[in-house]
């Protein structure tokens, strides 16, 4: 596995290794022994997956509040999608910035989202479906959200948003909420 470090401190693209022959394919989703050069003692305690049914669906921006705080480890199993992570850590010099990268059904590339960071992805294909790993279970009281389409935080979505939940369009902006940041 090789870990990159996106411009946002500790958000991390891995690439993971294909093995390929007459059978089809097989990779590594996580190896603790290789994950400890990323973060020590790193524990997964809930697995999900996300079907979205339509391109151009936007699922977030969501996140969890200290102590329920999580960190995500996301994988494309189906089709196409563009995940954006942004960064809500309080005193962080990328505060609110947010980083996006093109995950699919046929890369090797996962995306690590640390504690401290809101997460969402828009369905570049239709019935795309992703593979979360999570640090800590969901906790509906410690549930926190931020618009898609803040222009505080001014996401560059690739496609039309078509179709977006009622909870998520709801999601307060960050002037709304006067949302000062998270301390992970």
């Amino acid at each position: 596995m090789k870990f990159h470090i996106t411009p946002l401190a500790d958000l991390t693209v891995i690439e993971t290794t294909s093995i390929a022959d007459e059978r089809g394919q097989f990779s590594r989703v996580f190896c603790a022994a290789e994950y400890s050069a990323l973060r020590p003692s790193l524990h997964w305690v809930q697995i999900n997956v996300s079907c979205t049914y339509d391109k151009g669906t936007v699922r977030g921006m969501h996140f969890q509040y200290p102590p329920a705080a999580e960190a995500k480890l996301i994988r494309c199993l189906r089709g196409r999608v563009f995940d954006v992570a942004v960064d809500l850590r309080a005193g962080s010099p990328t505060f609110l910035h947010w980083h996006g990268v093109e995950l699919d059904q046929d890369g090797t590339s996962q995306f690590f989202i640390p504690e401290g960071f809101a997460h969402g992805f828009q369905a570049l294909t239709d019935d795309a479906q992703l593979l979360y790993l999570h640090s800590a279970a969901w906790n509906r009281e410690k549930e926190g959200g931020l618009r898609h389409d803040d222009p505080t935080l001014a996401i560059s979505w690739p496609l039309p948003v078509t179709r977006i939940s009622n909870k998520d369009r709801n999601l307060p902006s960050v002037k709304e909420s006067r949302f000062a940041g998270i301390h992970p």
